[in-house]
């Protein structure tokens, strides 16, 4: 199966350093396969044998500690997840100089009944969509300071949650489609 790891909060404001060079090692130590990473922030697409994406993570997260002595949550999303996501995620939506898009990928057992009541999205400038495992949110640069995405760090859904842009998203999936066609 082809997987991503999403680590949250490394490589983040001189916080959690870790080089993808050495995560990768990481990776392969673990005897995944075909482990490729995409960008500084922990985008790390692997194959492995179908497994509970909770293990895999607990194995990747042990790793990491051992290896960094750093605890770093992982969320794995199989390629099916990353499809579901991208089909939902509006072909208009990016990550531009006007307009700012992101995926906020949720953990497992995050409660989306009640997101949008804990987030409460401005709806005169925020545009939100919940999916199965992620929330996609965009709004205009220029409301970005009027935004509820900002206060998302405050509430206990945030350690729930690692971020990337639309732009990030979708190579990220690119990378796994290309993985599978390999």
């Amino acid at each position: 199966m082809i997987y991503v790891a999403l680590l949250r909060g490394i490589n983040v404001g001189g916080n959690n350093k870790i080089k993808m060079v050495d995560l990768k090692r990481v990776f392969e130590s673990l005897e995944f396969k075909n482990v490729k990473t995409y960008l500084h922030s922990g985008n790390i697409i692997f194959q492995a044998p179908k497994e509970a994406k909770t293990i895999l993570a607990m194995k990747i997260e042990a790793r990491i500690h051992t290896v960094f002595d750093l605890k770093i949550p992982v969320l794995i999303k199989d390629q099916e997840d990353l499809a579901s996501i991208i089909e939902a995620l509006p072909v208009n939506w990016e990550n531009n100089a006007t307009m700012k898009s992101d995926v906020l990928f949720l953990w497992d057992g995050v409660d989306q009944k009640t997101l949008l009541e804990q987030i409460q999205p401005n709806p005169a400038i925020d545009t939100v969509k919940l999916v199965s495992g992620a929330i996609l949110w965009t709004i205009s640069r220029d409301e970005l300071n009027k935004s509820r995405l900002k206060q998302i760090i405050s509430l206990p859904l945030y350690k729930q949650t690692t971020i990337r842009n639309v732009n990030t998203t979708r190579k990220i999936f690119e990378l796994m489609n290309n993985l599978s066609e390999s």
